[in-house]
């Protein structure tokens, strides 16, 4: 009985697996078709000559690399910003007293439940009335601090004993000198994967930047492949071809920092 309850557990995860992953291996597969393939009812799943051709076309039709450019500078920069504001806030939530310190943490706790949808034309006014609309700054400045990766870093700082800042502090070490030696090197973990995370949602980004740019030079990734949209209809073999060059470098990213990631979700900090 138990050897047949773990076969149905097997067959039941592959199932699942392949449902997920259909999406994923059918984008795969239509970015070598051609473009009646592509759009064929009932569906081809498997082209009858490979169309490498396609990758090549997606940048003829549109300036991909100044898609790819912009997305790469404005997911670092805005990571970049995240890991700072989020590593001091988080020290000054765990290791300084101050007044209202529980209030604060109710404020971040109730921001958190808010949708972003609700917020993001008031972002948007705001931009605009700056002048910043179609600059990288207005894609960059407010994503610069993150409420959630906050309070996520917030929460592994607990684990780290409070004694290391004390000892430290009596060593006559300064607040950004703990926080350089001591506290980033013990919060790796939880730092590589806001990190990752954060890169992730911006290499995503879809909404915001839309809102925000006009000039086609200004676009990401995501905004880029309503390029190969017309009026007459959408080039689908180009938009999974360039929709598929666009996940390319987030899966290398994941593989290669899969195991941080699963540890810095897992592990609450040092304990003793």
């Amino acid at each position: 009985m138990k050897k047949i309850v773990q076969v149905i557990s097997v067959v039941f995860i592959i199932f699942m697996a392949l449902i997920t992953l259909f999406p994923f291996i059918y984008m795969l597969l239509a970015s070598v078709m051609t473009y009646q393939e592509a759009t064929s009812i009932p569906p081809t799943f498997f082209p009858s000559s490979p169309q490498f051709i396609n990758f090549r076309l997606v940048f003829e039709h549109a300036p991909f690399l100044r898609y790819f450019f912009n997305t790469v500078f404005v997911s670092l920069t805005t990571t970049f910003g995240i890991l700072i504001t989020s590593v001091l806030a988080g020290f000054a939530l765990v290791k300084l007293e101050f007044k209202h310190k529980n209030l604060v943490l109710i404020v971040m706790i109730s921001l958190l439940m808010v949708p972003y949808e609700s917020i993001v034309f008031t972002n948007y006014q705001t931009i605009a009335q700056l002048g910043l609309l179609n600059t990288y700054s207005a894609l960059i400045i407010p994503s610069l601090a993150s409420v959630f990766y906050i309070y996520y870093l917030q929460g592994y700082l607990k684990g780290i004993p409070s004694s290391y800042y004390k000892a430290a502090k009596i060593d006559g070490c300064g607040d950004l000198e703990f926080i350089w030696k001591i506290m980033i090197p013990l919060a790796k973990p939880a730092l590589v994967t806001v990190g990752i995370l954060s890169f992730i949602s911006g290499w995503n980004s879809f909404l915001w930047p839309l809102l925000v740019t006009n000039d086609s030079n200004m676009r990401l990734l995501n905004n880029g492949l309503s390029a190969f949209t017309t009026e007459s209809g959408s080039d689908v073999h180009l938009q999974m071809a360039a929709a598929t060059l666009t996940i390319i470098p987030i899966l290398i990213v994941y593989f290669i920092f899969r195991k941080e990631i699963i540890r810095g979700v897992a592990k609450n900090g040092i304990k003793g």
